[in-house]
């Protein structure tokens, strides 16, 4: 068997074991069940495209479950019309506890309450490896644990958890959660349609990108083209002249007055050297005159 096969086989055998459980839980963190479905497939393709750094991965199941539950909980599926498919029951029951019911009241949980909830109590991991997962600290992880159950045994009292100590009420939780059934009506992908759906994905991703990178590549070439290579000036733009005839009146008065001034000014500064030049010239026909007594 070739390397590729191995690989192959390896990954139809990882997404045989888990793909049905990892579908109940995506179910249980969203309440959309084609929005589960979407999250466990995309969270195999994710891991066939990286499966050397996958296969030897202490943990590949967990390196998938991390993968699935951030795109299950990625808060823009809201917007995606197609992805608003029939939720459980909004309401918890209060006649008895129902499916149906702790489907519902796990979905009013804080997103982060309901995955570190989901990972220790129904999925059993331990609160160190929950920290890790969840990317938060071990004090973090146990309040939002904590939180969680609080308000479970708040909205369903049938559960029992009130008054029950710590490790009782995460036994309880787990008998329930895993007894839980997966979302109606949606089978989880088919093994082999993962694997061409990944290899799909990723043609399209770098086509995409080799795409972007050509039509920057594109873009730069033609700016460069039409940049011309030294400093233009730009041309001077002729002042237009304002009409005289199209001068406000205020601004025309104005003018005209500004001009009336300066005409006197000049008129009576030229009057005052004439007199003085006259004067001056009497001082020295004086002077050179006889005296007469």
């Amino acid at each position: 068997m070739t390397q590729p096969e191995q690989a192959a086989t390896a990954f139809d055998a990882l997404h045989t074991r888990h793909a049905a459980a990892l579908m109940q839980q995506a179910y249980l963190l969203t309440g959309r069940p084609w929005l589960a479905r979407r999250a466990v497939e995309r969270g195999f393709w994710l891991a066939w495209q990286r499966w050397p750094e996958v296969a030897v991965d202490p943990d590949p199941a967990g390196w998938v479950r991390a993968a699935v539950y951030e795109y299950a909980l990625t808060p823009w599926h809201r917007l995606c019309p197609g992805l608003r498919t029939a939720r459980g029951p909004r309401e918890p029951s209060a006649a008895g506890l129902s499916d149906g019911a702790l489907a519902a009241a796990l979905l009013r949980l804080p997103a982060p309450h309901r995955r570190a909830l989901l990972l220790h109590d129904g999925v059993g991991l331990g609160l160190d490896a929950t920290a890790a997962e969840i990317e938060a600290s071990v004090p973090a992880t146990a309040g939002r644990l904590r939180h969680a159950r609080e308000r479970l045994a708040a909205l369903l009292p049938q559960l029992g958890l009130d008054g029950q100590p710590p490790e009782r009420q995460g036994e309880i939780l787990r008998a329930r959660l895993t007894a839980l059934p997966g979302p109606p009506q949606v089978p989880p992908p088919v093994t082999g349609d993962v694997r061409s759906g990944s290899e799909r994905s990723a043609r399209r991703i770098t086509r995409t990108a080799f795409g972007a990178t050509w039509l920057f590549a594109l873009v730069t070439l033609v700016t460069i083209a039409v940049t011309p290579d030294h400093y233009v000036p730009h041309p001077e733009r002729p002042q237009a002249g304002v009409p005289h005839s199209r001068m406000p009146a205020d601004r025309q008065r104005g003018a005209d007055e500004r001009e009336r001034r300066s005409e006197v000014r000049e008129q009576r500064d030229a009057a005052r050297e004439e007199g003085n030049a006259a004067v001056r010239k009497k001082i020295r026909q004086a002077r050179l005159a006889p005296e007469i007594r």
